[in-house]
């Protein structure tokens, strides 16, 4: 699979010739304040709809006053405060096995009633666990705190999320965190990009599964910002692609 920008043109075509079009979702993390990055991150989304995993415990109000002016943004609840509960030597998570039921459901539900009472209803129900990990034996506590979806990184070895849960995973994250932590680099991201998107166009990915692109404005480089300015631009150029946002796959 080639990573160059007119390969995805040349997809975005071929979905276009089936008389489909392709969407993709926007998934950006760890969230807590305005910041100089987030700024920079929403100027090259434009009117791209971000769905932005927003940390609980440490949300400010001047997150909630920013937002007002960035009416395609919504928040999803980002764990309760992305603190690491996994055995030494596991891999991180705040909600691994060996956790109380009691203690999940008390942090995501107290997570929930602040998200609402800072955001409103641009908070919507949507889980998106830190480390993109959640304890299999958890996910039926969520409708318990009202939670309607649950977002972590794609994976065929998942657990089956029950009907009333839908599930909006990502399914390529821009950033190398084990080599610097910086984008992956223009070929690498295409090439993951345009191989899921003809994954579902060939009927080899999950039946309604819709193309997640995963950031971090933290950590967000100028090259990582290129690629997704370039990537706005294409999508909002392609007729055969569109931006889906998080209320109509809650909906879904």
């Amino acid at each position: 699979m080639t990573g160059k920008w007119p390969d995805l043109v040349a997809e975005l075509d071929r979905w276009g010739e089936t008389g489909h079009v392709a969407s993709l979702w926007w998934r950006d993390d760890d969230a807590v304040a305005p910041t100089p990055e987030l700024t920079a991150l929403l100027q090259v989304a434009g009117a791209a709809p971000v769905a932005l995993a927003v940390i609980p415990a440490e949300a400010s109000r001047e997150l909630a006053s920013f937002l007002d002016n960035a009416p395609q943004v919504a928040v999803l609840q980002h764990g309760w405060r992305h603190t690491n509960h996994a055995a030494a030597g596991a891999k991180r998570s705040e909600f691994p096995a060996r956790r109380a039921e009691a203690a999940v459901v008390d942090e995501l539900a107290e997570g929930r009633e602040r998200l609402e009472t800072l955001f409103g209803p641009r908070a919507l129900p949507v889980l998106v666990p830190p480390w993109n990990r959640f304890a299999a034996e958890f996910v039926p506590l969520l409708t318990k705190t009202g939670i309607r979806g649950l977002s972590s990184m794609a994976s065929r070895q998942a657990a089956a999320l029950p009907p009333n849960i839908a599930s909006m995973d990502v399914h390529l994250d821009l950033i190398a965190w084990k080599d610097g932590r910086r984008f992956i680099g223009t070929a690498a991201a295409l090439a993951g990009l345009i191989g899921h998107l003809q994954a579902r166009r060939l009927g080899q990915a999950i039946r309604g599964t819709v193309t997640g692109i995963l950031t971090h404005h933290l950590v967000m480089d100028r090259a990582g910002a290129g690629f997704l300015d370039r990537l706005a631009a294409t999508v909002e150029r392609h007729a055969a692609a569109r931006w889906a946002n998080t209320a109509e796959l809650l909906a879904a």
